[in-house]
């Protein structure tokens, strides 16, 4: 249960309750990961566009996007984020021993060459920033990856480091 007061959909108003209602069309209901957001409404109408952003990627697709996600929450120990990707990875069809053979080893992830690459580039972005070189990035375009694509996937990925220490300091459910 969250610690901090969270505003239901029956009772948000205003700019929380429209917001509510996009993650509802969007979700399906309004997750409590959506409302811890609705506690800050500007914040919450943010997080709604960088996923927005990411679901409507020209290259970075779903299984890449959910395999960080998820790797960067093991790595940040928070099961929120865990539980949501695997569900996620196996709506697109990835069985649970493929998910758990990447969460062991990265190297195992489910993905073609390129994208295993940009995989395992962020996952070196986010846990040793000052360690990535002008060689990973030259790596990454030898395989078709563009500059943009790299800082996307990046900030994608340290995204999921600041959302998943929001959720765990307010205990997201």
């Amino acid at each position: 249960m969250a610690i901090l007061e969270l505003t239901p959909p029956q009772k948000a108003e205003g700019k929380l309750a429209e917001l509510y209602a996009s993650a509802e069309q969007f979700f399906g209901s309004v997750p409590s990961n959506v409302q811890l957001y609705g506690v800050s409404p500007d914040i919450l109408e943010n997080q709604m566009y960088f996923m927005e952003y990411f679901m409507k990627h020209r290259t970075l697709g779903a299984p890449l996007l959910s395999m960080i996600r998820i790797l960067v929450a093991r790595a940040c120990k928070s099961p929120y984020c865990d539980s949501y990707n695997v569900n996620v990875l196996k709506r697109l069809g990835f069985e649970i021993e493929q998910i758990d053979a990447a969460r062991m080893d990265p190297m195992q992830a489910p993905l073609n060459d390129k994208d295993k690459a940009m995989l395992l580039f962020v996952l070196k972005a986010t846990s040793e920033p000052h360690s990535v070189g002008s060689d990973d990035l030259n790596a990454l375009k030898a395989l078709g990856w563009a500059e943009r694509d790299m800082l996307d996937a990046v900030a994608h990925g340290a995204r999921a480091v600041s959302t998943n220490i929001v959720f765990d300091t307010f205990k997201v459910d």
